[in-house]
């Protein structure tokens, strides 16, 4: 049996990777005094056609869409936010607090043609600011994403911003933008003239190098802005600024969501080839109001945890090594002793394994090597007559005989020295 096309095992020697970062992120997410919330990966199909955006990539080719037994169109979630806009109006979570922090991870599902870095099941990390009209939220979004990256150690990303203003200002920018394209009707193939009719603005962040020779001389969204955007805009640059946080101004970033308004931006990492997104997001001021509740702006963004691992994998090779003891029996007659070993092993905190496959002792210390343990903590008949245990250390190719009831001190003693065997 296979997997299904688009899905992926995450094995034992990769999860620990994500472990790493989901406990890193609860660290990092803590000090901001963000919460974490777990939304269903099934949910309402209408959900995702209001909020998302009926000519957006999502809806109308990438949604894993279907009816159960009674009848309900329902859709396996193709991105976070909605349901977090959604949790929030079920759970009317406003009425404790107008602001919300929240965090998530989890699986999202898209029917896209599966590549590198790019599943039909992926997996995002997203964290989402609801309640403020503060430029310093999206400040805030980018300074926690920007030190979760940091933090693992990912080097070379650039962080893009734009701001495509509100809904009025979009539309009059829109028009103007067809009536430009429009003199280039007989260069573009039948798909951008589709895009052009349907989702105008999707073709600023086309790859398509004949797309973008003809946006040089496209009309810039930037100057269709009001005073009120314009202002928003320029306090998130001031910001990033006062921070030190470098970024760059991408007048033709516009992500591919229709609840996006004013504030816009993407990390990108040239590790990653042509997908280089590792992060996107913006503001989104009127989603939560559009789906039946009340009027809260918000801000939120989502790094791809599968993007995120292969850089992390070009950039640094992850240690899972662990300061564990492999714990040997060398017959069922001394698996009382061993019991009480390992629980006292247990209530010490000290990390073990305990071997379990019935080979002879060297090839189970064979084993403890291959899996980097410190030590091999044998008991044997000599051990139980004598109420001792035989500690053979493995760097160092030494072994000792230890009193029972002085193991743990021992131990101990010997994992906060080991650096020097």
């Amino acid at each position: 049996m296979q997997t299904i096309r688009g899905t992926k095992d995450i094995l034992p020697s990769d999860i620990y990777k994500w472990q790493e970062l989901y406990l890193k992120a609860i660290e990092i997410f803590n000090i901001y005094d963000y919460l974490e919330i777990k939304t269903p990966i099934v949910e309402t199909t209408d959900l995702f056609l209001r909020s998302v955006g009926n000519n957006t990539d999502i809806v109308s080719k990438e949604m894993y869409i279907f009816s159960d037994r009674g009848g309900r169109a329902l859709t396996l979630r193709p991105e976070g936010t909605a349901p977090i806009a959604r949790a929030i109006i079920n759970n009317k979570l406003y009425l404790d607090n107008n602001i919300q922090k929240l965090w998530y991870m989890g699986p999202m599902f898209r029917y896209e043609r599966p590549q590198s870095g790019r599943q039909r099941q992926f997996h995002q990390l997203g964290i989402e600011c609801i309640g403020s009209n503060s430029p310093l939220a999206e400040v805030e979004v980018i300074t926690i994403i920007k030190q979760i990256l940091d933090t693992l150690r990912c080097q070379d990303y650039q962080i893009e911003i734009n701001s495509i203003g509100n809904k009025e200002e979009r539309i009059q920018y829109t028009k103007d933008l067809v009536n430009y394209m429009s003199e280039f009707e007989y260069d573009l193939d039948v798909t951008v003239r589709k895009r052009l009719l349907n989702n105008p603005l999707r073709l600023l962040d086309s790859k398509d190098p004949k797309i973008q020779s003809i946006l040089n001389k496209a009309p810039i969204l930037i100057d269709y802005l009001g005073k009120k955007s314009l202002k928003h805009f320029t306090a998130v640059c001031k910001y990033l600024d006062d921070l030190n946080i470098t970024y760059k101004i991408n007048h033709k970033l516009v992500r591919g969501l229709d609840y996006y308004n004013d504030t816009t931006f993407e990390i990108t990492s040239k590790k990653l080839g042509g997908q280089n997104t590792i992060c996107g997001g913006g503001r989104y001021n009127e989603l939560i109001n559009s789906l039946g509740g009340p009027n809260l702006p918000g801000v939120g963004c989502a790094i791809g945890i599968e993007r995120l691992m292969i850089i992390r994998d070009k950039i640094d090779k992850i240690s899972n090594d662990k300061k564990r003891v492999h714990v040997i029996i060398q017959s069922h007659k001394e698996n009382q002793k061993g019991l009480e070993i390992i629980t006292k092993l247990r209530s010490a905190n000290i990390l073990f394994h305990l071997e379990l496959e019935d080979i002879n002792i060297q090839k189970q210390i064979q084993k403890a090597i291959k899996n980097k343990a410190l030590c091999c903590i044998i008991i044997g008949e000599n051990e139980i007559l004598n109420r001792t245990v035989t500690i053979k250390w493995l760097k160092g190719k030494f072994q000792e005989t230890v009193q029972e009831e002085k193991i743990i001190e021992y131990i101990k003693i010997k994992l906060s020295q080991i650096d020097r065997y």
